[in-house]
């Protein structure tokens, strides 16, 4: 089966694990979604992950992370989508929850969070807020 856009999948995985508490949750592998899950443990939203192979196919295990029994991802959206991509320049990148989330900006030199863009002066495709 084909998705049509694999990183609301991996987002939508996650949200739905957190949910209902889950430990963990695997997601299948891609290079993008590698590196959005790397992204992701840098900036303290998920405990690890670990790329493993399971029947063949290579699948991200994500090990999520909670405080006092309350999930440390309190929302993901997605933003920029097959049908409708979102660009923005660095002076005028997102600033999610006035800088208490994060927004995952795909640039020339790869994945990295809004501060990290607006620091080296690099604009992009905003895939997803993280808060």
């Amino acid at each position: 089966m084909t998705i049509t856009d694999p990183i609301a999948d991996a987002l939508t995985r996650i949200r739905n694990a957190n949910t209902v508490k889950h430990p963990s949750v695997e997601i299948p592998a891609s290079k993008l979604k590698v590196e959005l899950v790397k992204l992701l443990k840098e900036e303290g939203y998920i405990s690890d992950y670990e790329l493993i192979e399971k029947e063949g196919f290579k699948v991200i295990s994500v090990q999520l992370k909670y405080n006092t029994g309350k999930s440390v991802i309190t929302g993901l959206k997605r933003v920029s989508t097959p049908g409708l991509r979102t660009y923005s320049k660095a002076k005028m990148l997102p600033k999610v929850m006035d800088g208490l989330g994060i927004a995952v900006i795909s640039t020339s030199k790869g994945l990295m969070t809004d501060r990290v863009a607006r620091a080296e002066k690099l604009g992009g495709e905003i895939l997803c807020y993280v808060w």
